[in-house]
């Protein structure tokens, strides 16, 4: 295959040439998302870190991809995290997508991406609530609102999205969502204006009713939530930060996948990679960044077995897919992007997997991958049907297998 170059960054210069690859690639996998056996840890916040942050727009993802890195960890577990320990937060950021996130790395996620979002939202905000002809002065009837919110959930302590619809009638004010669209929709001011105040890092979601479920979360003010106050970043800092963190968990890789990954401009991948100074090497298809001490090779673990959830953190943690991936995306993404769950072996995805009503877990491998290999599989099949026992577990996001695997 060709040399695969991005015109939006040029190549860098001053450094010498180093070649990992497809096989190097794998094996970092292996060791530093913790998929493999001897780097896993029952320590969900060591997870989370390796990872830099945990997909969590489906709730259940977060609890299975740790359970996938892990030995013993349960529900109860990851739970003492997030709503005791407050460890790891829940939190919007890169894309506009909801992730798990280590509590210190939360201001650096709202000044590296949340920011954006939350002005993006607003200004979405303030056209819903012309549209809807709320009043004259739309900017000061939305700050009157969020007063109202936050007073109310600061007297309350924690209140769900219902509960505080019921403090103001403006809340419950109905907003038409893409009037006139074939996805047209419907919400009340409260589920906007609970978001808009989350990705301003003013509250944060808080224990939901139902672990699996969809049910609502309690929503808390943030300065009540942190065990201690966040640390301050400037943006341009917390760019170079995320980037660091990024190329330590996902390179080597092309600039183009770290901009993909975190919904950056052109220009602020640059910026950040300006100051961090990466050295570019070979990779199988192209070229690739990797942190200047980051060279030397990874041992690579004994061949290992995974059964990832839908939207799981390694495989979303690039937009270029073919070394691990191969041929398989059709079987496995849906058709915005979104991949459902997978099998994998020692670094490639191999398969995927789906639940079925009576608790069965149904795999289906799209190529031979050997006896050994099997029997690995098999044996992860067998500890997540045990460690799901009675839970039933719907992606929201489903793709083609899945849903033929799942009937």
């Amino acid at each position: 295959m060709g040399e695969i170059r991005s015109r939006a960054f040029p190549p860098l210069k001053g450094h010498g040439r180093v070649r990992i690859d497809g096989a190097q690639r794998r094996a970092r996998i292996g060791r530093r998302h913790r998929l493999a056996v001897p780097a896993r840890t029952d320590d969900p916040l060591e997870v989370a870190r390796d990872l830099v942050a945990l997909h969590a727009s489906d709730p259940p993802t977060v609890y299975l991809a740790l359970f996938a890195r892990s030995t013993s960890v349960d529900v109860a577990t990851v739970d003492r995290a997030l709503y005791e320990a407050r460890t790891l937060i829940r939190m919007l950021a890169m894309r506009r997508t909801m992730f798990v996130a280590p509590v210190e790395l939360v201001p650096v996620l709202h000044e590296a991406c949340a920011r954006t979002v939350a002005g993006r939202e607003r200004r979405k905000m303030l056209g819903f609530l012309t549209e809807a002809g709320v009043a004259d002065d739309v900017e000061r009837w939305l700050a009157e609102v969020e007063e109202v919110a936050l007073r109310a959930i600061e007297a309350r302590g924690e209140v769900t999205s219902m509960e505080l619809a019921e403090e103001d009638p403006r809340l419950r004010q109905p907003l038409v969502l893409s009037p006139g669209k074939s996805y047209e929709g419907r919400q009340r001011v409260v589920t906007r204006l609970l978001l808009l105040l989350a990705a301003d890092g003013r509250i944060v979601r808080g224990r939901p009713r139902s672990t699996w479920g969809y049910s609502p979360y309690r929503w808390s003010l943030a300065d009540r939530w942190y065990p201690e106050p966040p640390a301050q970043w400037s943006p341009e800092d917390a760019e170079v930060e995320l980037a660091r963190r990024w190329l330590a968990a996902y390179g080597p890789a092309p600039a183009d996948d770290l901009r993909w990954w975190t919904g950056w401009t052109v220009g602020q991948v640059r910026r950040a990679l300006s100051r961090l100074n990466p050295v570019e090497v070979e990779l199988d298809d192209g070229t690739g960044l990797l942190l200047a001490d980051d060279l030397e090779p990874v041992a690579p673990a004994e061949p290992w077995a995974a059964l990832l959830p839908g939207l799981d953190p390694t495989p979303m943690g690039w937009s270029r897919r073919d070394w691990f991936l191969g041929e398989h995306g059709p079987s496995l993404f849906d058709r915005f992007g979104n991949i459902g769950p997978t099998v994998w072996w020692d670094g490639r995805i191999v398969g995927g997997w789906a639940q079925r009503k009576d608790g069965e877990i149904a795999y289906r491998l799209l190529e031979d991958i050997g006896s050994d290999a099997l029997g690995e599989v098999r044996a992860a099949v067998a500890e997540l049907t045990d460690r799901l026992g009675a839970v039933r577990v719907t992606p929201a996001f489903r793709t083609p297998l899945e849903r033929e695997l799942s009937a």
